[in-house]
Order: C-alpha cells, then structure tokens, then sequence
C-alpha cells in the first residue's frame, strides 16, 4: 500500500509499504481522509521528539472499514468510522477507573516516542481494534468526520474545568484545538469569552463561532485587555492551547486569584513557572492530555451542526502533496488552518 513517510526530518516520500493485515480482534480500515495536526507540523522538524523518522505520522482520520476480525463483533464491512487517537488497553487500572486517555499500555497513532509507538494514517489502511472506533452517518463526510479527534481534544478540556455559568475564560492560542475549545467552551456557558493568537484570521474564525473579543497579542497588551474587559476582576478561568513560556505565562497573568488554567497545549518540552505568583495566588493548574470518551459526543455535536467545523479546514488534496502542504503549514502562511489529506486517488 500507499504511505506518506517520514524518511528524515522535513523530509516525507510517499513510499510502498507492507499493507497491515487484520487479526482476529481488529478491524481493517480503508483510510478515506487524514488531517494534518500541528503536532505533526512540529514532529516533522524534530522540535518535539514525538516523531522520530523513518516513520508514517497522522492521527485525525476516518475511512471505511473493509475487513473485519473473526473475533469482532458490532462492526460490519462497508460502515464508515473515525477513530480515537490513544489506542488503549482497556484493563489497566486507568482504563477501568474510565480514564482512557491514561492508560499504562496506551499507544498513540501516528507517534513515535519510546512510550507509545505505532504507525499513523496518513496511508492507504490501518487495522485497529474495535474499542477505539466509532460509527458515524453518511450525513457527515470523510473529511469533517477528521475533526472529531481535535473537536475530542478539546471537549475533554473543557469537560475536566470547571467552568461556572458567568465566567469569564480567555482562550489562548486559536489553531484548530483552541477553535474547538472556543465553541465548547460557549456551549458550557460562559458569559464573556476572549481568545487570544497572533494571527486576525484566526481571531476572526473564533469571534465568528463564539468569542466576544479577539485580541491579537503581537498588537495590544493582553494582560491589560483582560483587566478592562472584566473590570478589574481578571479571568475566571484560562485555557492555553499553545504550550510556551510566554503564553503560560500570559494566562497567569490574566488570571483572578484563585482563578484555574487548563493547559493543552505542549509545543515546549519544559517552561518556567513563575511559582510564587501560582502559590501566592492559590491559582490551580492542571495539564489536559488528548480525550477520555468524549467522541460520541463531539459526533452528536458535529451531525447536529451545533459545533462548525466548515471553515476550519482550508483544504483537501491527495496525500501525493503532502510535502507542499506540511512546508505551507511550517511556515506558518497566513490563512491555512486544517488541511486534509486524501491516501486514495479515487477519493
């Protein structure tokens, strides 16, 4: 089969590769479209170490499935499903308490660090086992169907903070993850919301579904911003969906005392904490790693059209492009968001 490989860093061939077969209690999926995340952008040049080459990246896809194991039950061939990123164990202690997204034996798709290694999908088949898949209609396509694993990301954030009805919440970061979080974090009831990047298409992509100011960082004092916006009480709540110095650093500024960050992002391996104003302030922080069981939800949302995700994606092409598209992504051109890629020609 076909596979966009990561031969060395920055550097991707579509390759043949060996075809995964199906066991027994795994189900054999016809990828029909991937997403391209920024973590891969960032794995492809080896910031983050999450991507070691020689290796196939990718992790928001949906397909159809065209084999199914012998031992499977309640998946048929020809059902279109998506897939959780985080292919868990299912017994260890985690898994069993519902916290999936931490299981002692997790692998996750399309990474490649010592802890949890398994190939991506940003190739023609995949085979995974069945407690990972969800179903989904022929009313939503392929390629928004790719959303649901950022839309998951998202939802589990603002599913574990606690965000009360009148809050103010600043968003920090608006890619693809801090979008999602914009328009579930409205959906949670919070009366003002500020979203914060250095780019206004973002900005304006987030005001768009649900953000009440977007303030671009490179542009205004954000810190000041927010003490005007709330009169002086500062945030309620921050979620940072960026992962650096500066922007963890931004939120706690922007914060009330007593006020809670919930960190997604994890572009940076180590920051510095300014830890007297945590202590001092009594501010509680709390990191949000990938998604525990919220893809039927984000599914509902989505086949409902009560979450948007029609702008967020730029555009699709063959998976022949890739190189030119991740090249586009790494340099950061104004007004790409997501870009999907197709493994078959015949779409």
């Amino acid at each position: 089969m076909k596979a966009l490989v990561l031969t060395e860093y920055n550097n991707f061939e579509v390759q043949d590769v060996e075809k995964p077969t199906c066991p027994a209690n795994e189900v054999l999926i016809k990828i029909e479209a991937c997403g391209i995340c920024g973590s891969d952008v960032h794995g492809m040049d080896g910031s983050t170490g999450r991507r070691q080459p020689p290796m196939v990246m990718g992790h928001e896809a949906s397909g159809s499935i065209v084999e199914v194991g012998s031992d499977v039950q309640g998946f048929a061939v020809g059902e279109r499903v998506t897939f959780d990123s985080t292919v868990y164990c299912g017994s260890c202690g985690f898994c069993q308490s519902g916290d999936i997204n931490l299981c002692s034996n997790r692998r996750v798709i399309g990474v490649s660090c010592d802890e949890y290694k398994s190939a991506g999908a940003f190739a023609e088949y995949i085979a995974l086992p069945p407690r990972v898949l969800y179903k989904f209609g022929k009313n939503l396509d392929f390629e928004k169907a790719c959303m649901v694993e950022p839309l998951s990301i998202a939802f589990h954030a603002v599913n574990i903070t606690d965000i009360k009805l009148g809050d103010t919440v600043v968003v920090i970061g608006a890619g693809i993850i801090g979008q999602m979080v914009v328009q579930s974090v409205r959906l949670a009831g919070a009366a003002k919301l500020v979203v914060v990047d250095l780019d206004d298409d973002r900005l304006s992509k987030s005001c768009k579904h649900g953000a009440d100011y977007g303030l671009n960082s490179a542009n205004v004092d954000v810190v000041a911003e927010v003490e005007k916006i709330t009169g002086g009480k500062m945030a309620d709540v921050i979620i940072e969906a960026v992962g650096a110095d500066a922007t963890i650093n931004m939120g706690i500024d922007c914060l009330k005392k007593g006020g809670a960050m919930t960190i997604i992002g994890n572009i940076s391996p180590t920051i510095t904490l300014p830890l007297q104003k945590v202590v001092t302030r009594e501010l509680k922080i709390q990191g949000s790693c990938a998604s525990a069981g919220e893809y039927p939800a984000c599914l509902e949302f989505l086949e409902r059209g009560d979450i948007d995700v029609s702008d967020a994606i730029s555009a699709v092409a063959p998976m022949e492009a890739g190189q030119e598209w991740f090249n586009r992504l790494h340099s950061r051109e104004a007004g790409l968001n997501k870009i999907i890629l197709k493994p078959h020609s015949e779409g």
